[in-house]
């Protein structure tokens, strides 16, 4: 049996305008959700005041109309950048902008990499600590104060041993006088419960967690 024709439809926009092809990231209106990402610094034509404060090499620093700066820049062959948009004028430099931009992400990273995340090491006594086991501890606290932490060293005194308060605490200010050239106290031996506590803290170089200079020759 032959299949009944199909009823005729005439042709209207609806079914027979072509689909708009597919763009990864589009929104349903049709817009990318991406946006292009704007410049960190005005430069050139996206400066917006009429006089602006040139500083830098190769120029006259002073304050300059806008078109007269952005002439020097051109004429140079390089780019007007705006450094300091709150002053009043606004500062501006006239620079290879993909230069100072690289300029300025390498400083970031070198002052990362200086910066020292400061810790407090602890350093454990007995009142009964005898000399090679303090000067062994010293040398544990000499070699944190001079990588730029901190240092609390503490006394624990266990069931009886805190009438042994007074030794406890001549051994944390030798301790610290030990230390003087590298370190500074921060708090002074103090009693806390069953343990007497000292916090040293670094000095010069050290608190920088910066190498020593090397000797004179």
């Amino acid at each position: 049996m032959a299949a009944p024709n199909k009823p005729f439809r005439p042709a209207t926009p609806s079914n027979t305008a072509p689909k708009p092809p597919y763009v990864p990231g589009a929104n349903r209106y049709g817009r990318g959700m991406s946006r292009a990402k704007e410049p960190e610094h005005k430069i050139n034509e996206r400066i917006r005041a009429n006089q602006v404060r040139l500083v830098g090499e190769n120029i006259e620093v002073g304050v300059y109309a806008l078109q007269e700066a952005l002439k020097f820049a051109q004429e140079q062959e390089l780019d007007l950048v705006e450094i300091s948009p709150n002053a009043d004028p606004p500062v501006c430099r006239i620079v290879d902008y993909k230069k100072f931009l690289y300029e300025q992400k390498k400083k970031k990273k070198e002052q990362k990499a200086n910066s020292v995340k400061q810790e407090v090491k602890e350093i454990r006594f007995g009142p009964n600590t005898d000399e090679h086991d303090f000067e062994f501890k010293l040398k544990h606290a000499e070699k944190f104060l001079k990588e730029g932490n901190k240092v609390r060293a503490y006394v624990f005194f266990k069931g009886r041993a805190i009438v042994y308060k007074e030794r406890g605490e001549v051994l944390l200010l030798q301790f610290a006088q030990k230390l003087q050239e590298i370190g500074k106290v921060e708090q002074l031996p103090r009693l806390e419960g069953k343990k007497m506590f000292l916090l040293m803290s670094p000095k010069g170089k050290a608190a920088l967690g910066a190498p020593a200079a090397p000797p004179a020759k």
